[in-house]
This record gives C-alpha cells, structure tokens and sequence, in this order.
C-alpha cells in the first residue's frame, strides 16, 4: 500500500522508498528478525516456566492450607483451625461419598473454610461458608495428596462457522500432566485417597450414566447403576413400575437402541436384589465386629467434631478480639475519628465471641458420646447383620454404599428362565450366583371376549373416558379384576392394537347420536327413541345400554322424515278386560 501511494517510511536508521526493491528487501528482513526475535523470546520465556515447573518450584496459586518458605517450598498452614477444616472435609467425604452432601453439611452446620482473598496486595484468608466449587476444589486439588502438578488442563482449538475458536480448560488424563512430583510435601490424605476420591467423583456423574454408577440415590433398587448386560455389554437401567411405583425392574435396552422393539433382557429387582444381599451377608459378617468398633469409634468423634470447629472458632474470635483491644489502646482518645471506629470493631468481636459462646454451650447439652450399654448394643447389632440390614431406620442410601465398598460391578446372563450373575469383587475374586426367574403362567390372563369386543365398538365412537364410564356402569372388569380407568384403557388399547378415537371420526363417516339425530330431524329426543323403538328409523347399539348410532342415510328417507313430524301409533291396549280406565277430568 505504502508503494502504490508512493509513502515512504522513516525509522531512526534510515528512509525506506518501498517502490526501491533494495529498500523493500531491507524492510522485510528487518521485520522478519524482529518477529523472530519475539518467538524465541517468548519460547525461552515458556522453557523456563516449564523448567521451573519440572522443579516443582512454579506455584500459580497457594491455597489457604498451604503457605511458601522463603526457600520456595510448601509448608501446611501452622493455623491449626485451617487444618482440621481442610482435614474435616476429606473426612466427611469418606464418610457420605458424594461432593453434593459435604457441602449440605457443612451448610447445615455453619461451618466455614477458608478461602483466599482476591485482589492486590498481600493475600490474606477469609472464612466464609462454603460453596460447592469451593468442596470440589479441595477435593480435587492434588495438592492436598503431597503431590505437585502442573499441566492439568489444555486449550482445544475447533472451528465453528468457518473460524476459529479456543476451548480453554479443557481436563487432560492424569498421565498426560506436563508434571507430576509425589511426595513434594506434607498432604492431608495420601495419594491412594486422592486416587480413590477423584474414582468416586467420575462415578457420581450422574450426566454420564449409564456409563457410570452414578450418585448414590434414595431409590429402593440396591443394585442400581452395578448391571451389565453380558450379551451386549451395556449398562443395565432401573425402572419402577406399579401403582405406586414400588414394583423396580432392571431393563438393557441394547437392542432397542438397534430399532429392535423387544429390547435385550429384563428381569424382576426384588428377587436379585434378596439373592445378592444374602450372599453379601456372608462375606461380611467375619468382619461384622471390626466394623461395630469403628461405627463406635466413629459415633464418638462425630459427637466431637462440631464442637471442636466451634472452639477454634471461638478461640480465634479471641485473638481478633485482644487485636481490636490494642488498636483501641494505641490510638489517641481525642481523636475521635479514628477511636469510633477501632470500638465498633471491637465490639464486633465481642458480639461474635458471646454469639459462639452460646453456641458452644447449647451443644454440652447433646450426648457427647455412646454409653457402655449403648457401645454393649452395638456389638450385639453387628453379630446380627440381617435385623441391621432390615431394620427400617437403614436407609437406601446407606446399603447402596455398602455394596459399593465391596462390589466392583455385576455381569447379567438371560437364559432358559434363569438368570446368572457372575459378581466381580473389589479385592479382584469373582463369584456366580444362579437364580430362578418368576415363571409366567400357561394360562395368562386375559380380558373376556365380550369386553374386548364392547371397547373395539366403543373407541370408534367415543373417547376413553366415556368408554371408561360405560364400562364400569355395566360392572365389566379388567383380567384382574381391577374396575376400568383411562390408564387401564390405554394400556388394554396399546396392547391389542386399537386406535384412539378421534374427534369428528364417526361424523366423517356419516353416524349420528339421538341428539344429533334430533336436531337434524327438528324433534325431541324422545321422539327419535320413539322411531328405532318401532322400527321405524333403523338404529344399531353395541350392547344394551350404549348409545345408538344411525346411519345417515336412514336419517335422510322420506319414511323417516313423514313420521318425523306426525302422530305415531300408540301404545295397544291391555289384554285384561276387567283393567279399568281412568277418568281424567
């Protein structure tokens, strides 16, 4: 451009002429070498970002649990408050196994994490009740495993209408992290937890089912999210059936999924579900006494542990409260300016510290520990797994965690009315168990032919809800025996193929009810019952007490229409001679 305009450009060297094909070289090396001069500057940049990287020396971000020696390394927070929270979350973790229910409790029971503060200067902690980025935070940072890390996520380029677009933050596989340093410093957890709660994390994705188990849920199905297929090698789905939906059901859809409307296999919940349980009764009874010391042990720190939060806290509030205190001292009285404001936060301190003082004395009054009878019941409850298994007080919830503690998944085989599990182990041994399907009877059960043919009549005149009343007026049942309802007659409907009846169907093909028939005619409807009962307009019904039904074309003769409108024979008299009269005056 510079050249057609016969522009030239000055730098403090020189004047280039771009028309001078010296000049015009000259400048374009001259650019070139700067550009260059730029990428290897930002490439020695970046080698020596990732050089520090591979040191374990680069920290982007330190979070509140952790602080940075002046020789560059991590050292835990000596705050003892920041590391019996940091601790408390991985242990309730363990305990509930979902992300979602440590940050309910943690919640529910105004406990506060720290955080570190945004912005400029130098950054300070802030305890804050948590959010639930903030639980997934801690939970997924390898740093609290002792382990440095960097290069965990990556940018995806794609184009998307015709440009280009940047994914940012896009997870890589833990084997490909640009760096990976176990044992850099002191964790809260080992690594082999933090492996363990980032399976438990992938596995809760309930968007991702049915490739994965999903959160553990309150359903009744224990098995839930454990099937595979062993015929097609899909995950098996849970349904529940029934009135009020207690009837579960395991179903793959495998080759439903292949245009295939029958499905791969399907099978009663209750009876596997019992089989399973059973089985899992014997494994874990052997350990039933070991498990009653720690269920003991672990009643016992649970009572303790929201009273020891609330005493770090207090004693914290304390020390800010004796800070306030010197500030208040150190400033001058008179002036007043600075002395109002120092007291109102050392009244706030104040008011926080009798605020958790109250707090404080409100939980002495809850049972701090089991008593020995207590601890003597326990250990009498674990010999006998079935009542605790049983009892109604354990929840869904809570035997689901259990069977996932101990089975890694269950294979499911169909055949001959029997079906196989073959159920893997978490420890790697596998065991086959055999059961019985319900059999189905030879003689199932089946609506009367009457009925059947009744509703075939019936949809194609009126729709389901008439059809539903007129059915039970005329006392018919279902095979069971149940009365009739729309979602029974859909049900019977889709079963044997009969079409719903649409409005304006029966006009289409020239039928007429009493009252349109009325109409049509300009008279009664009593005058029209009057006709079809003397066989004078042709009517049909379906059974006694239907509607009737008239063709059009009966409707539109001339012996119809003269009758329509003139005096019908009337009623003969009695055959009775001595029957009297009345004489109406």
């Amino acid at each position: 451009m510079c050249g057609f305009m016969k522009t030239v450009l000055v730098d403090r060297d020189t004047v280039y002429d771009l028309n001078i094909t010296n000049d015009r070289f000259l400048l374009g090396f001259k650019g070139e070498m700067s550009s260059m001069e730029l990428c290897l500057l930002r490439e020695r940049s970046q080698a020596a970002i990732q050089e520090k990287a591979r040191r374990g020396e680069l920290y982007l971000t330190v979070p509140a649990a952790y602080i940075k020696t002046p020789n560059n390394h991590l050292k835990k927070n000596p705050d003892k408050r920041i590391q019996e929270v940091i601790h408390l979350v991985f242990s309730k973790f363990r305990e509930y196994g979902t992300m979602r229910s440590v940050y309910n409790w943690f919640v529910n029971e105004t406990i506060e994490v720290p955080m570190i503060s945004n912005g400029r200067g130098v950054r300070t902690s802030e305890w804050k009740l948590p959010k639930e980025s903030t639980i997934l935070r801690i939970l997924d940072n390898p740093i609290y495993a002792g382990a440095y890390a960097y290069g965990r996520t990556k940018t995806e380029v794609y184009f998307e209408d015709g440009r280009k677009r940047l994914r940012k933050g896009v997870r890589k596989d833990q084997n490909d992290w640009d760096v990976l340093i176990l044992d850099h410093h002191d964790g809260y957890i080992t690594w082999q937890e933090y492996q363990s709660n980032m399976n438990t994390l992938a596995q809760n994705a309930n968007q991702k089912r049915p490739l994965v188990k999903g959160a553990v849920g309150n359903g009744e199905a224990l098995l839930s999210g454990f099937l595979r297929c062993g015929h097609c090698g899909r995950k098996l789905l849970t349904k529940y059936q029934g009135r009020n939906g207690t009837h579960k059901r395991y179903v793959c859809t495998g080759k439903r999924i292949d245009n295939d409307p029958k499905g791969c296999i399907s099978f009663g919940g209750s009876r596997v579900d019992q089989t399973v349980t059973e089985f899992l009764f014997k494994v874990l009874s052997p350990i039933g006494l070991e498990a009653s010391l720690k269920a003991i042990e672990k009643i016992n720190i649970e009572s303790g542990t929201i009273r020891r939060q609330r005493e770090l806290e207090l004693e914290e509030a304390r020390y800010e409260a004796l800070l306030a205190q010197r500030r208040y001292n150190a400033v001058d009285p008179d002036n007043r300016l600075v002395a109002s404001t120092l007291e109102n936060d050392w009244n706030d301190t104040l008011i926080k510290i009798a605020k958790l003082e109250s707090q404080i004395d409100g939980l002495v009054e809850s049972p701090s520990a089991l008593s020995p009878e207590e601890e003597a019941e326990v250990k009498d409850l674990s010999q006998d797994l079935p009542l605790v298994w049983n009892h109604p007080s354990s929840s869904a919830e809570l035997k689901k965690r259990i069977i996932r503690t101990v089975i890694k998944e269950i294979i499911v085989y169909l055949k001959d009315q029997k079906v196989t599990l073959v159920i893997h182990w978490q420890g790697g041994e596998h065991t086959e168990l055999e059961i019985v399907k319900n059999k189905s009877t030879n003689n199932p059960l089946r609506t009367d032919v009457g009925t059947k043919q009744i509703i075939c009549e019936l949809a194609r005149i009126m729709p389901d809800k008439q059809i539903v009343a007129f059915l039970n007026r005329l006392g018919k049942t279902t095979a069971q025996g149940h009365t009739w309802n729309p979602v029974r007659l859909r049900a019977f409907r889709s079963h044997n193929k009969i079409r719903a009846y649409r409005q304006g169907e029966r006009q289409e093909r020239g039928e007429f009810s009493v009252n349109e028939a009325s109409l049509k005619l300009g008279i009664g409807n009593t005058k029209v019952w009057r006709l079809i009962h003397h066989k004078i307009l042709p009517a049909k019904q379906v059974c006694a007490g239907a509607p009737w039904i008239i063709l059009k074309e009966d409707l539109e003769t001339e012996a119809v229409k003269k009758m329509a409108h003139s005096k019908l024979p009337k009623r003969p008299p009695s055959l009775d001679h001595e029957q009297q009269l009345f004489d109406f005056q």
